[in-house]
């Protein structure tokens, strides 16, 4: 099963792709085990290939990277926990829509856990929290706000970046960008949401939920908890 690291204080972003990219190449030659890399980054933002250049609306102020992973515009920085899965699909399955699905089910499952019902929406990659207690959108269209994003790349069919949950970060960050380019909804935070929850304690329930959505490959043992 993959090694799990935490790494603590704020990881730089460009020093994060390239030792992501690094540790796939090792897992697809065999030299390295599988991992979850749990980091918090500096404030900044990251285009996905699929950014538009108008959904960059303050260019200015945060440091933009440009990302070879899927998706458009996301925000990354402190209390966002970032979870980087790299994981070999050749062992799990050659299967980027079931992969990208048990992504979202692991972020559901992990909200579960503080009583958050999160939920996926055709068309949009993430996760989404409805919030009835919100005035619905001109057009009537019920409000809902994005929780988490999930952004991947493959090389060789082993994975890496992953997804980001929103735990206690500065929700004013994302208004620098179209987040994920949807324009019409909001971004929201556990703490936000009114949960007193710390990074630690989405650590251990990203841990906790996993194996529901990652068991061990065909013949490898998993491991009790």
């Amino acid at each position: 099963m993959p090694e799990w690291i935490t790494s603590a204080g704020l990881t730089d972003y460009d020093a994060a792709v390239t030792w992501m990219e690094d540790r796939a190449n090792a897992i697809a030659r065999g030299e390295a085990a599988e991992a979850i890399w749990l980091v918090e980054h500096p404030p900044l933002y990251t285009a996905g290939t699929s950014a538009k250049a108008q959904d960059l609306t303050d260019p200015d102020r945060f440091p933009v990277h440009q990302t070879r992973r899927g998706g458009q515009y996301t925000y990354h920085g402190p209390g966002q926990r970032v979870a980087y899965v790299l994981l070999d699909l050749n062992k799990r399955g050659k299967d980027v829509r079931k992969f990208v699905q048990n992504l979202e089910g692991w972020v559901i499952d992990t909200l579960a856990e503080f009583n958050v019902t999160g939920e996926i929406r055709e068309g949009r990659v993430g996760v989404w929290v409805p919030r009835p207690e919100k005035a619905p959108l001109a057009n009537g269209t019920p409000r809902e706000d994005k929780v988490a994003a999930i952004g991947v790349r493959l090389r060789k069919w082993v994975s890496f970046h992953g997804l980001s949950i929103n735990v206690e970060p500065d929700l004013d960050h994302f208004s620098g960008i179209v987040p994920c380019g949807i324009s019409d909804q909001g971004v929201t935070s556990l703490v936000d949401l009114g949960l007193p929850v710390t990074l630690g304690d989405v650590d251990d329930a990203l841990r906790r939920t996993f194996s529901r959505h990652f068991p061990a490959p065909a013949g490898e043992t998993q491991p009790l908890d």
